[in-house]
């Protein structure tokens, strides 16, 4: 399996010539719909869900098929049986990946700032996508993708957070609002001179590919 980071919170999973997508939100470059045969979608918010993209995609692929939460569900209303909802525990076949799914709030950012569902997604018992949500899931994990910068978690939570999953990879994601600077500060924590962690982490630029194995 080949990971292909495209900007702040999407990734594409690639195998045997099918094409997955995470959250092809609006600050996703349009090139990673391309060939697209599937897409999960963890939340509402813009920066991981795009309507207009997905509508525009779906019209061009027939075939697509979109799996998420009952919230963004209702927004691809008209999009019939390609759009599932799905939630904590359910487990699906999407473009010849094994899904499992996982989680199902978005982290709290204050308490007068209403929550929105989140689902995270388990692909191939490989690689997990935790959306805007730190969740630890009942399986191991080997490859985590990392939401590295948001509102609602600190550099401590991270640390936490990879010890509890303890993966053996970990990537950046949801890093769209770091400049170089906050790159490198937030990889001066996570990496081999911050405390210890049990991940190798690292921070991909758009474009960059990656073989899961």
């Amino acid at each position: 399996m080949e990971l292909t980071k495209f900007g702040h919170a999407c990734v594409r999973l690639e195998k045997d010539g099918r094409r997955l997508v995470i959250d092809p939100g609006g600050l996703t470059d349009a090139t990673a719909l391309e060939g697209v045969d599937a897409v999960l979608v963890t939340h509402e918010h813009f920066d991981h869900f795009s309507e207009e993209a997905l509508r525009r995609v779906a019209e061009a692929r027939p075939g697509l098929r979109i799996w998420t939460n009952s919230a963004v569900a209702k927004r691809l209303d008209g999009l019939g049986t390609r759009v599932v909802a799905v939630g904590e525990g359910d487990a699906f076949s999407a473009a010849g990946f094994d899904i499992t799914v996982h989680g199902t709030w978005h982290a709290v950012i204050h308490p007068d700032v209403p929550r929105v569902p989140n689902v995270g997604f388990l692909v191939d018992g490989a690689v997990f996508h935790p959306g805007d949500a730190l969740t630890v899931p009942d399986t191991p994990v080997g490859t985590l993708l990392l939401p590295v910068h948001a509102p609602w978690s600190t550099v401590g939570d991270l640390i936490d957070y990879l010890r509890e999953i303890a993966p053996r990879d970990a990537y950046a994601v949801h890093d769209g609002a770091l400049n170089d600077v906050g790159t490198a500060m937030v990889e001066g924590f996570l990496g081999e001179r911050g405390p210890e962690v049990p991940a190798r982490y690292r921070w991909l630029a758009p474009g960059a590919r990656v073989r899961i194995d």
